[in-house]
């Protein structure tokens, strides 16, 4: 009896776990959006001056018509291939991808896949196309089939479409901090916190700076303390990304103080591709901390900082870092 008291009462100590979200419901089958007939109709306004704007840039339009899931006009345009190019903020291009594409497309002798546009200063930016630009200009093409938005914030849209089906955290990290740079550069008012559907995660933003600064930067080992201690900023984007550079350099200072702990492992004959994750782990205090409010993000670092610059190497055993294991390691990640 005194038993089956005891495990109640630490149930009932027990925290409750947190709830779940609702699942999304599935809609009812042609229950949202147009018809054939609507999506093809001509009853709507359209853009007339991006229509002027693609015949004076030298291309033409083929058709409009309207997106069959929210009725938004869409301009399908074949436009001068050296007029366009992609954003300034997207990922790095893989070259051995461009390679391949090309290769299928000269096979084919087709191009089936229209680029996403959006018309910029005589120009048009592609925030969904940079290896089938890329690979169209290799083969020599002359010109290249576009949908475009009359909307140039649909880039933005795209783009954080495109940043969560990223390969890895590298391309999510530098394709968020490198749109952040771009709504910056390009005066946008309003406060962090008004971006983050576009960010997804702020952490991405930070981390991304650091990639900026130290392109070999293996985030991957930082990434859920930086998790944990980031949030969206109520203050002017601007202001914020001063604030996002300087956490940057805060990571890579910290960087440096693990890396030179890993190479004291290396000297005592540890071998591991973990031993970067495996000392960020030892430091990382958050691990033990169950509740509260979300931790500061200078103290964290402060912290971690300070007990990697007093890490007893003496104490590592082999064992442990073989029972600590660790996730996939990401091929453009260094982990001295």
């Amino acid at each position: 009896m005194a038993a089956k008291s005891a495990r109640k009462s630490a149930a009932a100590k027990k925290p409750a776990a947190a709830p779940r979200k609702p699942r999304r419901k599935k809609a009812e089958p042609r229950s949202r959006g147009l018809s054939p007939q609507d999506v093809a109709s001509d009853s709507v306004e359209y853009p007339t001056e991006i229509l002027e704007a693609v015949r004076t840039d030298g291309g033409e339009v083929l058709g409009v018509y309207r997106d069959p899931l929210g009725g938004h006009p869409v301009v399908l345009a074949v436009l001068p291939i050296d007029k366009v190019e992609p954003t300034p903020y997207q990922r790095d291009l893989s070259e051995p991808h461009v390679k391949r594409l090309a290769s299928a497309m000269e096979r084919l002798d087709r191009f089936l896949d229209p680029v996403i546009a959006v018309r910029k200063e005589g120009r048009y930016w592609t925030p969904n196309g940079n290896h089938r630009l890329h690979a169209s200009k290799l083969l020599g093409a002359k010109s290249i089939v576009a949908l475009l938005l009359p909307d140039e914030d649909v880039a933005y849209q795209i783009l954080a479409l495109n940043t969560e089906k990223a390969h890895n955290l590298k391309e999510r990290s530098l394709e968020v901090v490198r749109m952040y740079r771009g709504l910056v550069g390009a005066g946008r008012a309003g406060k962090e916190s008004a971006f983050a559907h576009l960010f997804e995660e702020p952490a991405f933003i930070t981390l991304g700076a650091a990639y900026e600064k130290r392109p070999r930067y293996s985030a991957g080992a930082y990434h859920p303390f930086v998790k944990a201690v980031e949030d969206f900023m109520d203050v002017p984007l601007e202001d914020a990304l001063k604030v996002r550079d300087a956490r940057a350099d805060r990571l890579l200072e910290l960087d440096d103080a693990v890396v030179a702990v890993v190479d004291s492992l290396k000297a005592k004959g540890l071998q591991s591709p973990y031993l970067k994750n495996f000392v960020v782990a030892r430091i990382n205090f958050l691990r033990f901390k169950k509740n509260g409010g979300k931790p500061d993000f200078d103290d964290t670092v402060d912290r971690m900082l300070a007990s990697a610059r007093k890490f007893n190497v003496d104490s590592v055993k082999r064992e442990d870092i073989g029972r600590m294991g660790g996730g996939p390691v990401e091929a453009d990640e260094e982990h001295a």
